[in-house]
């Protein structure tokens, strides 16, 4: 084991680092996530006292808070903060996480009005995006309508939370002003560090990492004792899960012994290395550390992490342990939209189920055991075709392409951006039919530059990669409508 340091660091005021232009913020945000956990047994915090809490960290240099509309009252919370005097120059952070559906104008509106009325404040600093299944393209709709209300000033800045690359790409290849993309990183859950930090280094988004402390396992607490038989809070229960992902309370152990190693070479805590870890990949803006306000602080020890720096013994150390765990599955908040379902409330699938399809099917007449859906294309009637059609256990997709609603093409000139939205609409053909992707057992892609091979089957690679159905892919002279590059249909056997 290495030599601890003689003197241990002092805490410091956290540095700053602008997020997007004109919001400066310090590198690590309380996050109010807990505080919907604090208030499950029905009873509110004080908003006051709670208020007061939130002072305390701003007063330290830890001056920007994030929310949620469905973080219990923290929203009110932070309202009560924002209109005190105390609450001079603090930024506040809130996400919209609406349930799929038509995304008009008026329901966006509504949802921003009433974080603002919650807040006490005429624009959000940061309004940041979350949607349940891509599915649905009312997530397109919704950020649309988010771009116009930031145009008329409600919102100063617009960010997403648990965005995959895939779709994040989408959105910026429709111009959209994203700021940044809220998504886990931590020493368990590296995802956020491959293709996610390679588009946003790209394209100028910024990460806002959470999960940097795993819900806390990632302290002394939890080095060498057996693994517990129950944890109380969501946060723990969440990140449970991670662990188990990971490899185990075994693989949990490793990191942990490493990131002692480190902490005792620079006199610091393991907390601090975790934080300090995701903090130095380069598309990360700030971590995101939560407070139970009221219940107890670790500011003293969170400024730490900004006192020390990691040399490449700390690295080697590090890349070691991590060798010796399984990678997280998939990407980005996929744990949100697909198994395994590494929520606090664990399998999320009978919700994702309730959601209706979104587009609805119809028997097709004259005919038994054969029905077809329609995606509301003003060219099906005029052609005479279905979007999919299933006959008994077959559905078979008809070429489709990234056309969104009544004929905007989606990611105009990103070959990738349209793929990715077409297996969206695939996805939802196929559910609306009774199947799913896992079903599909052949794809056929027409492209109609031979060059963008890679880019449209890495995406196929995302959906399919462990489905791998029978592909075939060729270039065509060209599609209907200027600026299509990609087009794809499916066949799906149902057991």
């Amino acid at each position: 084991m290495s030599t601890p340091a003689a003197n241990p660091p002092r805490a410091s005021r956290p540095p700053r680092t602008e997020l997007a232009p004109g919001l400066e913020i310090p590198r690590l945000v309380t996050g109010l996530w807990q505080v919907a956990d604090q208030e499950r047994g029905g009873t509110l915090l004080d908003p006051v006292a709670a208020s007061a809490d939130m002072a305390a960290y701003a007063a330290a240099g830890f001056d920007a808070f994030d929310m949620a509309d469905h973080y219990g009252s923290a929203e009110v919370i932070t309202g009560h903060l924002l209109a005190s005097p105390a609450g001079r120059g603090v930024r506040a952070f809130t996400k919209w996480c609406p349930v799929p559906g038509p995304m008009t104008r008026d329901v966006v509106r509504e949802g921003v009005q009433r974080s603002l009325e919650r807040m006490r404040v005429d624009r959000l600093d940061l309004l940041q995006f979350h949607w349940w299944t891509f599915e649905h393209p009312g997530w397109i709709d919704a950020m649309t309508e988010l771009a116009r209300l930031r145009d008329e000033g409600l919102i100063a800045h617009l960010g997403l939370t648990n965005f995959d690359t895939d779709h994040l790409r989408v959105l910026l290849a429709e111009g959209l002003p994203i700021a940044s993309n809220q998504v886990c990183c931590s020493l368990l859950d590296r995802r956020a560090t491959e293709d996610m930090a390679a588009l946003c280094i790209e394209r100028g988004v910024r990460l806002l990492a959470y999960g940097t402390l795993g819900g806390g396992f990632l302290s002394e607490r939890w080095l060498g004792v057996p693994e517990p038989v129950e944890v109380g809070d969501w946060s723990k229960m969440k990140y449970r899960r991670f662990i188990d992902a990971v490899g185990g309370w075994e693989a949990l152990q490793g990191v942990l012994r490493a990131a002692h190693d480190v902490a005792q070479r620079h006199g610091v805590s393991i907390a601090n290395v975790a934080t300090r870890w995701v903090l130095d990949q380069p598309a990360v803006a700030a971590v995101i550390v939560g407070a139970r306000l009221g219940e107890r602080e670790h500011r003293a020890d969170n400024g730490r992490a900004f006192a020390f720096a990691f040399d490449d013994e700390d690295r080697s150390r590090l890349v070691e342990a991590f060798g010796r765990t399984r990678r997280i599955p998939g990407d980005c908040g996929d744990e949100y939209r697909r198994p395994p379902f590494l929520t606090a409330s664990g399998d999320l699938s009978h919700h994702l189920e309730s959601l209706p399809p979104v587009w609805p099917r119809e028997p097709v007449p004259g005919r038994t055991e054969r029905w077809r859906v329609s995606s509301g294309s003003v060219w099906e009637p005029l052609a005479g075709y279905s979007r999919a059609v299933r006959a008994g256990g077959r559905i078979t997709v008809s070429g489709t392409t990234a056309t969104h609603g009544s004929g905007r093409l989606i990611g105009r000139g990103d070959a990738a951006a349209q793929a990715t939205y077409i297996l969206d609409k695939i996805a939802a053909s196929l559910r609306a039919l009774g199947g799913d992707l896992e079903d599909v057992v052949r794809t056929r892609v027409f492209l109609t530059d031979i060059a963008d091979w890679e880019a449209v089957c890495r995406v196929h690679g995302h959906v399919f990669g462990d489905i791998r159905p029978a592909n075939t892919l060729v270039q065509v002279a060209g599609l209907v409508g200027e600026g299509y590059k990609v087009e794809i249909e499916a066949d799906a056997e149902l057991d």
